[in-house]
């Protein structure tokens, strides 16, 4: 089997396990019990949140465990709406093209009396600084803005708009769930006020995330009920599952630079390839992208057909967010930097990680072309175009 679908969710790593199953060997009680099982959970809680902030720059104080990326999404955001509320401000900036975690809670938020301004992102995917200080007002309580995007790989520059932000006044929240552990963050000098990232994505647990706020960044409790996470989220911690996002994170930190240079030279050698494929399109900025991220639109193929039939040649791959992989509709992204729905419906993302090889991309090569030319000779549409009844978009 070909793995080549990371972003969706990545294979556990040794070192995660083995914090895991030490943890609930050893550590099992409850972090909140007085007695020396509880303390000796509560003192492995405290060295994940510990190590988790020495990744990303932060204090410990400043870590709240979660359950993943949406929670800590929602939290974050709710968190700010709210702030800025009580002071008059009820103006969120985010971009058209962010995982549903935040464009839905923000939908929510505007059901609820505040003005959304979702900036556009362009044919490469992205924002710039002068668009978010163009955009700031005021009433504005929020911008949030991702790192990297999920399904086309663009990568956002998160650190002058933090900086744009920090001198305006407003706070600034990124989901860095597709970042953490594969792009340098350093929430002080990146001028991050808020930040989500979510240990499956990074060779950890799932069901696992952290949501960073800076001190003095109040947040709204989500979970009612107890005292825990120094009274930002209620629930017995996950105690297994942190000791696991830590052990992943200090991992794929310590191995960045190394595993980003490999997973690049397989990322470029498979954009070449898939290229010479006829109207083909790359998604995405071709430069600034993710290292392990190859998303392309094919015209005249559905996504569904060429992942059916990528699996049964033992590739596993994606239409783009796994999040959405039941959904008929095409994907806002893909039409957020301008597809058209017939072409964004024909998309394949690639996302590789260090554990693939120059042997997993050979076969996806050999694959990927084949398979594109069988849909389009069964597709009827495709034979219109060829004989000129129809045009080509790509």
């Amino acid at each position: 089997m070909i793995y080549a679908d990371n972003a969706a969710t990545t294979k556990m790593s040794a070192a995660a396990i083995s914090a895991m199953l030490n943890c609930m060997e050893e550590s099992w009680g409850n972090p909140s019990s007085l007695y020396g099982l509880g303390q000796r959970a509560s003192e492995t809680l405290q060295s994940a949140r510990e190590r988790i902030a020495a990744c990303i720059g932060a204090s410990p104080k400043e870590i709240t465990f979660t359950s993943g990326g949406s929670e800590a999404d929602n939290q974050a955001i709710r968190s700010a709406a709210l702030l800025g509320a009580r002071k008059g401000k009820r103006h969120i900036i985010s971009t058209a093209f962010e995982h549903h975690a935040v464009l839905h809670t923000l939908k929510k938020l505007e059901d609820e009396g505040f003005e959304i301004e979702l900036l556009p992102v362009g044919k490469l995917g992205t924002v710039t600084a002068q668009q978010v200080a163009d955009a700031i007002r005021t009433d504005t309580a929020l911008v949030t803005v991702m790192y990297a995007n999920n399904e086309i790989g663009s990568i956002l520059p998160v650190s002058e708009i933090g900086a744009v932000c920090r001198e305006r006044g407003v706070l600034f929240h990124t989901d860095a769930v597709q970042a953490a552990g594969h792009l340098p963050v350093d929430v002080k000098t990146q001028n991050i006020d808020m930040l989500s990232l979510s240990a499956h994505k990074f060779h950890g647990p799932k069901g696992a995330g952290v949501l960073y706020a800076r001190q003095g960044v109040p947040l709204t409790r989500l979970i009612e009920g107890g005292a825990q996470e120094r009274g930002r989220r209620a629930g017995t911690e996950n105690v297994a599952a942190a000791a696991g996002m830590a052990a992943a994170l200090e991992e794929t930190c310590a191995h960045m630079e190394e595993n980003a240079f490999k997973v690049s030279a397989l990322r470029e050698r498979l954009i070449a390839g898939l290229s010479q494929i006829p109207h083909s399109a790359l998604n995405g900025d071709p430069v600034n992208r993710l290292p392990g991220n190859v998303s392309f639109c094919f015209e005249g193929v559905e996504g569904e057909s060429l992942l059916l039939l990528l699996d049964d040649r033992g590739i596993c791959a994606s239409s783009g967010s796994a999040c959405t992989s039941g959904s008929l509709d095409p994907s806002h992204v893909l039409l957020a930097i301008g597809r058209p729905h017939e072409v964004a419906h024909g998309s394949l993302r690639l996302s590789l990680c260090e554990e693939n090889s120059e042997a997993d991309a050979a076969a996806i090569l050999k694959a990927v072309p084949e398979i594109v030319a069988y849909l389009r000779n069964m597709s009827p549409l495709w034979k219109d175009k060829i004989s000129g009844k129809r045009e080509f978009v790509l």
